[in-house]
């Protein structure tokens, strides 16, 4: 039994959760590594709704789906680069009726307008593009290179933690802690300054459908 490896009073050093989480795998598939990192701010107030992005080192391990919403003029390099859907009006009214079958969505600044009537189905999924993240720009290549390359975007939630999936299963420890330690330095990095106590409060790791891993936030510092 996976559960009776992890020792729920203990705090595990990252490294050694890089390793455990691997051995308590039970699932067929390559599934997900995700960490959960709980902060100690205020989502409700503006400059504590901690949110940004981070370039993992070894990639998250998925392919991203990724659409274009541009002007015909950007729609030729945006398929070059590697974007999966490109266009504009037909993704509109498709995303308007519900369809979301992406991963993330970037725009370029001119079709905003168009597109922001469209909170109601992308903001619930994280998907609306947001200067912010990278994802609301005209250089519509660096954009694409990037998510395709292990750019993630995160943010904390309404109760403070935020959730990011940091690579698969089948990675190997080192690199399950390396993304991890890339991740948690840029959340470091964005630590507001009325944020007053512990900031780091908390983190677990775990794998699709395995127990969580308290990991020792000491041992996170560089």
């Amino acid at each position: 039994m996976a559960i009776a490896k992890v020792d729920s009073t203990k705090m595990y050093t990252l490294s050694e959760a890089s390793k455990l989480v691997k051995d308590i795998n039970c699932t067929k598939f390559d599934s997900s590594v995700d960490l959960h990192i709980r902060l100690g701010v205020d989502p409700r107030k503006a400059d504590q709704a901690i949110r940004g992005t981070v370039t993992l080192p070894h990639g998250t391990g998925k392919t991203k789906r990724v659409l274009v919403l541009c002007t015909p003029d950007k729609e030729a390099e945006a398929k070059a680069a590697g974007a999966d859907h490109v266009g504009l009006d037909e993704y509109v009214a498709k995303i308007d009726s519900g369809w979301t079958d992406i991963d993330v969505i970037v725009a370029t600044p001119s079709v905003m307008p168009k597109i922001g009537r469209l909170g109601k189905v992308l903001g619930p999924r994280n998907l609306m593009p947001n200067p912010k993240t990278g994802t609301v720009t005209n250089d519509v290549v660096s954009a694409i290179n990037e998510i395709k390359g292990g750019k993630i975007a995160f943010k904390v939630d309404k109760t403070g933690i935020i959730h990011a999936s940091i690579g698969r299963i089948s990675f190997t420890p080192e690199k399950i802690q390396e993304n991890s330690q890339e991740l948690i330095n840029a959340i470091i990095k964005l630590k507001p300054s009325s944020s007053k106590g512990t900031y780091l409060k908390g983190i677990s790791m775990a794998s699709t459908m395995s127990p969580g891993i308290y990991v020792d936030t000491k041992s996170t510092s560089n």
